[in-house]
């Protein structure tokens, strides 16, 4: 790769040339191929250089070899290092100097300097933060100790990690610190300038570590994540639930209506295999096996769109409870979401105070709850037509467009009927509220009858929604295997051959039923809309450690 050039500067170099005319510009031009040079420098040890990181590496060489900068600790103790945690709770309430001797490390957030011999760092580890305090004539072996103070206080940076052992100490201003001992040793220098934040979205979305180390948000976000999962697996393990793992693998990605993604297994070159769209189908076969109440927490993959509220790849929990009916997974539902908000907004505080709690929702329980068809023909003045009939789809697209309704692509019944809920049920879904008795052609997985009120076919089947977003998706299994054929066969109906893409009737999971499942309840939930609820997010990728798909790819392609 040949350097990068300014030609029109290039007869400011030969000798011939007066360099009186523009001096300044063959010094412009020397300093350009300087910077040039050290931009493509590059060895098979320090990689691509630019101008920031050759800088550093050449001050942490004036010091020593680069490669002693990463040496393994040192116990100047007995013990392990202390974590920052653990040394905050053993010594808070101490007073003046003790004569405990240990060690830390973390990384430096800042140094000052008051005079040649006494200097002040802040480190951080696990959100914790210490003052470190190195006076020189409190240093052990104090001659060796004056060189080697002066060579670190030229070298360390922001964003190093750095060992100190010393005495905790109350300073004169009441800090809890640590006196150090013992030159400190950088255990990790960084080797680019970590600036105190950084105002480019773009640059945090391709660099998520910067995004963490420059902002706490990204770190809370993660100890909210990890705090849903835990309560909503206490919830379930407290309740007699036994968690399970099923194949993300699969031959037939069944358990919902979704483009799975494909790929093709060395071992089984002539079978496709599809990853899973859901873990349903799977638990469902342990429920068949004799197991009584399951749950799974895992990543599902769903080869569609990246929005504000989807992504292709997604976390999710799923429950199956054997004799559970609607009643009793709304009153579950209610107990759970009901527990969560508080466990949250109890430790919202001290775990997660840079994240803002839900603003304008009620989680008081009993939920509202909107039965589907009765909700929209209120809200629109008009009768649903017979879903159940072949001209369904039709009825409703006139309908749509003699209410000005905007017909959704490729019109199918379902699709239909879920832009009808969009448009007048889920506004009306601002506190916690349960969508029920969904038409049959919503709910290929659960069981139906007739509704009474309505005289439609409907499903024993409710979702619930915050703010006006699907968070919970439940219902009444269907155990029937001659009915649950005949629903696999009316959703092929619905798809175009190209929309298809492979799909059929899934004759193992029928199969399966033909051997007895029992009545049984089933449950699943979004996990990172449940922490978009909690951090009050309204964008997926806000609450993903990496983004969305698009951010992955990007932080991949980062050069």
């Amino acid at each position: 790769m040949s350097r990068p050039t300014l030609h029109f500067l290039r007869p400011y170099l030969k000798r011939g040339l007066q360099p009186a005319v523009k001096p300044e510009l063959a010094s412009a031009y020397c300093a350009f191929q300087r910077r040039s040079a050290q931009t493509i420098a590059a060895d098979a040890y320090t990689g691509r250089h630019d101008v920031e990181k050759q800088k550093r590496l050449e001050q942490l060489r004036k010091m020593k070899p680069l490669g002693e900068y990463h040496p393994r600790l040192v116990n100047h103790t007995n013990g392990e290092h202390m974590s920052l945690k653990d040394f905050h709770a053993q010594y808070e309430g101490m007073t003046g100097l003790r004569g405990d001797r240990v060690s830390v490390f973390g990384r430096v957030r800042s140094v000052r300097m008051l005079g040649s011999k006494l200097m002040f760092l802040d480190i951080e580890r696990d959100s914790q933060v210490l003052q470190i305090m190195i006076e020189v004539k409190k240093l052990d072996n104090y001659d060796e100790a004056v060189e080697a103070f002066k060579a670190f206080r030229k070298v360390v940076g922001r964003g190093d990690w750095v060992s100190f052992h010393g005495q905790p100490i109350r300073t004169s201003t009441g800090q809890l610190s640590l006196l150090a001992l013992h030159v400190p040793s950088i255990v990790a220098p960084c080797l680019h300038h970590l600036p105190e934040k950084v105002e480019s979205a773009e640059t945090l979305a391709r660099n998520p570590h910067l995004h963490q180390l420059t902002n706490d948000e990204p770190g809370d976000i993660l100890r909210l994540r990890a705090l849903i999962y835990d309560s909503i697996r206490q919830h379930l393990v407290h309740s007699g639930f036994l968690e399970v793992e099923t194949p993300i693998f699969d031959v037939n990605a069944g358990g919902a209506i979704a483009r799975p993604f494909e790929t093709i297994a060395n071992e089984l070159s002539n079978t496709p295999v599809r990853l899973r769209i859901a873990p349903e189908l799977n638990l469902k076969r342990l429920i068949v096996g004799g197991q009584d109440r399951i749950f799974e927490i895992g990543r599902v993959f769903r080869n569609e769109g990246v929005d504000n509220t989807h992504n292709p790849e997604f976390s999710t929990c799923e429950f199956y409870e054997v004799g559970a009916t609607l009643p009793s997974l709304i009153d579950r539902t209610e107990k759970l979401v009901c527990g969560l908000k508080d466990a949250v907004e109890m430790l919202r505080p001290s775990y997660f105070p840079s994240l803002h709690k839900p603003e304008g929702v009620d989680f008081k329980a009993p939920f509202a709850q909107l039965p589907f068809i009765p909700t929209i023909e209120q809200a629109c003045g008009r009768a649903l037509p017979d879903l159940s009939s072949s001209t369904a789809a039709q009825d409703l697209i006139d309908m749509f467009n003699d209410l000005s309704i905007t017909v959704p692509p490729n019109p199918t019944l379902p699709r239909l009927l879920d832009a009808l809920a969009e448009e007048y049920i889920e506004p009306l879904c601002i506190n916690p509220t349960f969508i029920t008795h969904h038409p049959e052609a919503l709910s290929p997985l659960s069981k139906s009858y007739i509704c009474p009120a309505t005289n439609q076919r409907v499903a024993s089947r409710v979702e619930l929604f915050i703010n006006s977003r699907e968070y919970v998706n439940a219902y009444e299994e269907e155990n029937s295997p001659f009915e649950q054929r005949r629903k696999f066969m009316q959703q092929l109906e619905f798809h175009s051959e190209l929309e298809q893409g492979g799909r059929e009737v899934d004759e193992s999971y029928l199969e399966v039923l033909e051997w007895g499942m029992p009545p049984t309840g089933g449950w699943g939930c979004g996990l990172d809309r449940l922490v978009m609820l909690f951090a009050n997010k309204k964008r997926i990728a806000d609450v993903l450690p990496f983004g969305t798909l698009r951010n992955v790819v990007s932080i991949a392609k980062n050069k």
